[in-house]
């Protein structure tokens, strides 16, 4: 069966759908003719799936998804055969800032989604995201699977915890759940201005100098969002045999944040704009870098959209996106 086939007919939860990735990943399940479930919580969720046009095209289920029984109630009621757990505050700014939400979203959130999982008698196959951040401040770069969970930062922490509780529920109740730790994601549709690629593409675009919170030395491994989606695919595809195990996807390339911030300024071909470094960031690990060998000997999986190619295709959205949105400013 191939990887489209095996999707047609299946219903698929996807928490945190209306955020970039879970949005995408949606729209890539549509295609491969799932029916797909969201749970939503916020309203700009719901813009960023008309920007995709799926909206209408998927059943939503409104609500936190660290609410008591909600995630259960949404797995019954639709004979949910397939879960994505991507639902999450992300931003680490939040996190420092107001870390008991977070914990709750993050951690309350997964073993709420676990556990309506493993009451369910539909449930086949649980994916749950975690993150490179949960590897934390290492001496040895780039992480393999076998690298020690260490992150202490608010967020960071949120996800050794989302990580070792998906892993809990495999081991200790048999339920076929595997461990996602991607690369920063980013590509069309994240519309959080807070992040590096975002929010720099949009600075640039309307000619401005754009801002570099940290002091642009910290290195990341940038994963395009194509690459992202295919990675959480792939591991669904290969459960239950790969049940608690964790895999990581990102390129090996790491790359600073100053560069990024150069190479969108030059892809984009727009002069006049300089970076701005601020050096205010704090709680932020140094530098990051994951081995993907094992998603590519065990899954097959490997990336196909370079930095520089992933940016060209990003800035093209998000200048389509911002002139559709000035256009209807001013209608």
């Amino acid at each position: 069966m191939s990887n489209g086939e095996q999707w047609r007919g299946r219903t698929v939860l996807v928490t945190g759908i209306g955020g970039f990735v879970g949005s995408g990943l949606a729209e890539e399940l549509l295609r491969r003719g799932a029916h797909v479930v969201g749970i939503l919580r916020d309203s700009p969720g719901v813009q960023l799936l008309q920007h995709r046009a799926i909206h209408d095209r998927i059943d939503i289920v409104r609500g936190s998804i660290a609410e008591p029984g909600l995630a259960e109630r949404a797995i019954n009621e639709y004979s949910v055969d397939t879960v994505f757990h991507l639902a999450a505050q992300a931003i680490v700014t939040v996190a420092n800032a107001n870390p008991v939400s977070t914990f709750e979203s993050n951690i309350l959130g997964t073993w709420q989604v676990l556990e309506g999982a493993r009451r369910s008698p539909t449930v086949t196959r649980v994916v749950v995201a975690s993150s490179d951040k949960a590897y934390g401040n290492q001496a040895i770069l780039p992480y393999t699977e076998e690298t020690t969970l260490e992150g202490i930062y608010p967020y960071d922490a949120s996800k050794v915890c989302t990580d070792v509780l998906a892993r809990c529920y495999a081991t200790s109740f048999g339920l076929p759940v595997a461990v996602v730790r991607c690369a920063n994601i980013y590509g069309p549709g994240d519309l959080n201005w807070n992040r590096l690629i975002p929010g720099t593409i949009r600075s640039v675009l309307e000619g401005t100098d754009p801002l570099i919170r940290s002091d642009g030395s910290l290195e990341r491994d940038y994963l395009y969002l194509g690459d992202a989606v295919e990675a959480y695919l792939a591991v669904a595809s290969h459960l239950p045999d790969v049940s608690g195990e964790a895999f990581n996807f990102g390129t090996e390339l790491p790359v600073s944040v100053l560069e990024v911030v150069q190479r969108i300024v030059a892809v984009s071909g727009v002069s006049g704009v300089r970076p701005r470094v601020l050096g205010v960031a704090n709680n932020e690990i140094d530098s990051q870098s994951l081995a993907s060998g094992k998603a590519a000997t065990r899954l097959g999986w490997k990336p196909a959209v370079d930095l520089d190619e992933g940016l060209r295709r990003s800035i093209e959205w998000y200048q389509q996106y911002l002139e559709r949105t000035r256009a209807e400013v001013t209608a």
